[in-house]
């Protein structure tokens, strides 16, 4: 389901070291249950322009992501909030 990161998932992002120059896509994944935010997330990259960094919105850290994104060449930065859990996703060559 995508939808407009929260203010805060915003400056979270804006914070860390993610590629500021290139579009975004928001996907917020905290109302599904386990596996499907592992599964839409990566349907969705899929789907994503290779320049665009994907914003996974989730109420926790996507553990069971991390190493397929580094299979797949993604490089990726995930901000621990109160509310919920914001992990950057993006191509570093792209």
């Amino acid at each position: 389901m995508a939808s407009k990161p929260t203010d805060a998932a915003a400056r979270a992002v804006d914070r860390a070291d993610v590629p500021t120059d290139r579009p975004r896509r928001t996907l917020d994944v905290r109302a599904a249950g386990p596996p499907k935010p592992l599964s839409e997330t990566l349907e969705t990259l899929a789907d994503l322009e290779e320049e665009a960094v994907l914003i996974q919105r989730n109420d926790r850290a996507p553990q069971h992501l991390y190493p397929k994104l580094t299979d797949r060449g993604y490089e990726y930065e995930t901000i621990e909030g109160d509310e919920e859990v914001v992990t950057a996703i993006w191509r570093p060559d792209a």
